[in-house]
C-alpha cells in the first residue's frame, strides 16, 4: 500500500492519470520559479553589492560567489540520476525545494562574501538536482509531447526571473538586497508543504513497465549511447554559457554602455520577459518540425540577435532586439532539455537531464566568469555581446552533430 493518496488513481478512476499529469506540471511549474528568481537574483543585486562608498564585495568576490554557486549546482545536477533511483522523484523533490529555500533564506544572514558564496554553494546544490527531477517528472506525465511540456515547465523560469527583476526595482532602494532573499526563500516553504501533500507518486507517471534498468553514467555513454551523451552534454554547455552570462553581467554590461542602473534591470526584465513568449512558441516548434532542427535554427538566430546588441542603438529599436533576443537565446536551451527529455526512456530519462544541466552547468559558471572577466578589463561592450555571439554559433554547430540513439 502507498503512503500517498494519489497512489490509486490509475486503477480506481480513468482519469486519474491525466489529473496527477496537471497536478505535476503545476507544482513543478511553482518550483522551477523559485529557480529563476535564483537565477537572476545575484545578477540584480551585483551592482548594488559592489559599488556605493562602501561596497559589500568587489567585482572579483561576485564572480567568485556567483562561481561557487554554480558549482553547487553542478554537483546536485549530476547526483540526480543516482538519487532519483534510489529515493524517487518525488522524496527528491521535496528534499531540494526545501534545501534551497533553506539556504536562500540564511543568504539575507550573510555578514561577508565568504558567508554568501558558502551559502549560496549549499542553495545551489539543491537547485541542481530540483530542475531536472521536474523535468523528468514533467516529461513523463507528458507522453510523447516533450517538447511543449518542457518548454511550458520552463516559462517558470522566466516567470520567476522577470519577478526578481521587478522586485529589485522595488526593494533594492529599501528595504534593500537582504530582502531579496527572505522573497525568494517564504514561497519556497510553502511549497514544500503542497508538494508533500499533493505531488503524485512516481508510479502515476511512469511510461509503463519497460523502463530502461540502467539509470546512471554507464548507460549514457555506452557504444549506442556516446555520441548522443556528449553532443547534448557540449550543446548544453555552450547554452548555459549565455544564459547564466546574460543574466548575471546583462546590466552591468548595459553600464558599461551608457545605460543606467534602471534601465540595465529594465532591459534584464524584458529579456526575460521575451524568453517567456519564446518559451510557448518554440516548444511547439519543436514538435512540429523536429526538436534537433529548432535547436540549431534558435542558436543560429541567437547568435545573430547577441552580435546585433553591440551595435548602440536608440531605445524604440533596442528594447524590441532584446525582447527577442530573450525569446530566442533562453529558449535555445530549453530545447536542448526536451530533446534530451524525448530521446531517453522514463528510467534513464532523469539521469539524462541530470547529465545535461550538469555538465551544463560547468558552462553556467564559465558564462558569469566570461562576463566577469570582459567588465573587469573594461571591454565587456561591445566585446561581450561578440564573445556571447560566437558561443551562440558554436552551440547550433554541438547540436547538428546529435544523433538518434535507442529509446529502449
Amino acid at each position: 500500500m502507498s503512503d500517498h493518496p494519489s497512489s490509486d488513481y490509475r486503477s480506481s478512476d480513468p482519469t486519474g492519470g491525466a489529473h496527477a499529469a496537471r497536478l505535476t506540471m503545476l507544482l513543478c511549474w511553482i518550483a522551477v520559479v523559485l529557480d529563476g528568481f535564483d537565477l537572476v537574483v545575484l545578477g540584480a543585486l551585483i551592482p548594488p553589492l559592489t559599488g556605493g562608498a562602501s561596497p559589500f564585495m568587489s567585482t572579483a568576490e561576485a564572480t567568485a560567489v556567483s562561481t561557487l554557486s554554480l558549482v553547487g549546482m553542478t554537483l546536485g545536477a549530476i547526483s540526480t540520476g543516482t538519487l532519483t533511483a534510489r529515493l524517487g522523484r518525488r522524496r527528491v523533490m521535496l528534499a531540494t525545494v526545501f534545501s534551497f529555500s533553506l539556504f536562500t533564506l540564511a543568504c539575507a544572514f550573510a555578514q561577508s562574501w565568504i558567508s554568501l558564496a558558502a551559502f549560496r554553494f549549499l542553495a545551489g546544490m539543491g537547485l541542481g538536482a530540483c530542475l531536472p527531477t521536474a523535468m523528468s517528472l514533467v516529461t513523463s506525465a507528458a507522453k510523447g509531447r516533450s517538447g511543449a511540456a518542457t518548454t511550458t515547465l520552463m516559462t517558470g523560469y522566466h516567470v520567476g526571473a522577470v519577478s526578481t527583476a521587478l522586485l529589485a526595482l522595488i526593494f533594492l532602494p529599501e528595504p534593500g538586497w537582504r530582502a531579496m532573499f527572505v522573497a525568494g526563500a517564504v514561497p519556497g516553504f510553502v511549497l514544500t508543504l503542497a508538494l508533500y501533500l499533493w505531488l503524485p507518486q512516481d508510479s502515476l507517471l511512469h511510461e509503463g513497465p519497460k523502463a530502461a534498468p540502467r539509470t546512471g553514467a554507464a548507460e549514457l555513454l555506452s557504444p549506442a549511447r556516446r555520441v548522443q551523451t556528449l553532443a547534448i552534454c557540449v550543446t548544453s554547455f555552450m547554452g548555459l554559457i549565455l544564459v547564466y552570462g546574460l543574466n548575471t553581467w546583462l546590466p552591468q554590461l548595459m553600464i558599461s554602455a551608457g545605460y543606467d542602473l534602471a534601465g540595465g534591470l529594465w532591459l534584464l526584465l524584458l529579456m526575460n520577459a521575451g524568453a517567456i513568449v519564446g518559451l510557448l512558441v518554440s516548444g511547439r516548434i519543436g514538435d512540429r518540425i523536429g526538436l534537433k532542427a529548432a535547436t540549431v535554427l534558435w542558436f543560429a538566430l541567437g547568435g545573430l540577435l547577441l552580435a546585433s546588441l553591440s551595435v548602440k542603438m536608440a531605445p524604440w529599436l533596442l528594447n524590441p532586439v532584446v525582447f527577442l533576443t530573450g525569446s530566442i537565446v533562453f529558449s535555445a536551451q530549453v530545447l536542448v532539455y526536451a530533446y534530451t527529455a524525448a530521446a531517453h526512456p522514463d528510467g534513464l530519462r532523469a539521469a539524462a537531464l541530470g547529465w545535461a544541466a550538469g555538465i551544463g552547468r560547468i558552462g553556467a559558471i564559465m558564462g558569469p566568469l566570461i562576463g566577469g572577466t570582459l567588465v573587469t578589463f573594461g571591454i565587456g561592450h561591445p566585446w561581450g555581446f561578440y564573445v556571447f555571439a560566437a558561443v551562440g554559433a558554436l552551440a547550433a554547430t554541438a547540436a547538428l552533430l546529435w544523433r538518434p540513439a535507442p529509446k529502449g
